[in-house]
This record gives C-alpha cells, structure tokens and sequence, in this order.
C-alpha cells in the first residue's frame, strides 16, 4: 500500500517538539512493514492527536510509555480503522512505530485482522515481545534498533501464515489504484459478496472502505510531492468527482478539514522514505 499518514491539524505537530528518525526496513520486509518512525519526545504536558484510518496497522514499541488515555495500552497494536482516532497522551514518549501492512500483521500475529478492526490492544496480549523490548532498550542508537527491528521481523514472518492469494491480490489491486469492487470480484472470480466476506474477515474492513483510504492515502503522498497544487487540482489528480467530495471524505476519515490539516498533510512518511 502506498504509504501511511499520521493526519493531525499542523499546530499540533508545532507545539509536539522531540526527535523522530524514519527510516524504511530491510528490503526483504517491503512487503511486511511499510516503515519504521523512531521517536523521543519531551514531556509538553497533555496532548491530543486526531490520527486518520490508515492503510498499515500501527505497532508502537514503547521504550518508555507515556501517559495515553485509558482505551490505548502500552505498546499498543492499532488495528486498521474506519473513521478518526482521538489519542491524548502525557508524559515522556520514547519508541518506535512499526506500520505492518495487512500481510504483515497476518504473518505476524496469526489471526484473522478482523479481531483488530477500529480497536488497539495489548501487543503483548498476541506474543511474547518483551525480549525484543528489552534488546532495543539495550541498543546504543537508533540504527542499531532499526538492524534488530529487521532481524526479528525477518525470523518471525518466515515462520508466520500467509494471506490467501485472493485477498492479497484483492489488496494489492485496491492499493495501486481506483477498481470497481464488483470487477475486482470477477477478476478474482468470486461473487461480490463472497469477495466482501473473506476480505473483510481476513483485512479488517470491506473492500470499499479499503479503496477509501487507499485514495486518501495518495492524495497525502500528492501533497507531500506537490503542496504549491490547488484544492481542486488535488481532488482532480485524486480521483475524486470535485472538490466538495475531497472534502467530504477528507472529514470522514481523519476528523478535520484539508486546510486545518495543512499542506504538506500532517505527519505523512510516503513509500520508501528513510535511509
């Protein structure tokens, strides 16, 4: 899927100093893992994010948890959403963010994604990480975090269960561009609703809602490519019918207007950035 974003007003990105190091994981993961996001930030005192449905599931590793709001663990696992999120945290934060792409959160957690769908748990409700947390607090720096992020995800996905080939055909179809559900299901050759069932248990959402973000998503690496284009000419290039419907849908999924986002959109890592 192309890229992933944390969509939040840019004011609140100002007022959020500290260090964040991306990075993009082993070329064997591609597939797996989207990217890395190293974060070490200062306690500012409370503070709230309006973070959009994404095309990755969100694994934070916590090296030292801030204070979150009850309904978010500690180094928690976001599964894939439908609508916004309000995080409110405090405190010091110091970690890493790994967006596993739906193949990836199969390959390593093993049960079907719709058990995550608009909820983050535990990780560790799902495995044993703690190892893993204990090396990466051990590590001298962030580079040396990021070789033993790879490592274990390398060992654990080669061991792990695959997405049927139809889903992940049916994914990969819906990241590259627009498609028809109903001629996605003919390609595939299932019925519509056989390809809505097994996708939406094995995904976490419908194929529909998929294409929603994935659009949303391009839109977001448009920007990052391009902040000097019109509103319209965004919508235009996005795929969308007009600029009232880039609006509509830019509310829908992340909770705030293209402009109260900004240009560049938010915290937005597009495909293959890092080092």
């Amino acid at each position: 899927m192309g890229g992933w974003g944390l969509v939040v007003p840019r004011r609140d990105i100002v007022r959020a100093p500290g260090e964040r190091v991306l990075r993009a994981p082993h070329p064997g993961l591609a597939a797996h893992v989207s990217s890395y996001v190293a974060h070490d930030l200062p306690d500012v005192g409370p503070t709230s994010w309006q973070i959009t449905p994404l095309s990755v599931l969100i694994w934070v590793i916590d090296l030292e948890a801030p204070k979150r709001d009850g309904e978010i663990p500690e180094s928690p696992l976001l599964g894939l959403r439908d609508r916004p999120m309000l995080a409110e945290q405090g405190g010091v934060s110091r970690g890493i963010t790994v967006a596993l792409t739906p193949l990836g959160a199969y390959g390593l957690f093993g049960i079907p994604l719709r058990e995550l769908t608009n909820s983050a748990i535990a990780a560790s409700d799902l495995m044993s990480s703690g190892p893993l947390t204990e090396r990466l607090a051990e590590a001298g720096d962030w580079p040396e975090r990021f070789r033993l992020l790879d490592e274990y995800l390398i060992s654990r996905l080669a061991r792990g269960p695959e997405l049927a080939p139809a889903v992940r055909y049916a994914w990969d179809r819906l990241s590259a561009g627009p498609v028809r559900v109903d001629a996605l299901a003919d390609e595939i050759g299932w019925s519509r609703q056989h390809l809505n069932a097994r996708f939406r248990d094995r995904i976490g959402l419908n194929p529909s809602t998929v294409g929603r973000i994935a659009r949303l998503n391009r839109v977001l690496a448009l920007l990052n490519r391009a902040s000097s284009l019109s509103w319209a000419e965004v919508a235009h290039l996005g795929g969308y019918s007009d600029q009232a419907h880039l609006i509509r849908e830019f509310r829908a999924l992340t909770g705030c207007s293209p402009t109260e986002v900004g240009k560049p959109a938010g915290l937005f890592v597009p495909p293959g950035h890092g080092a």
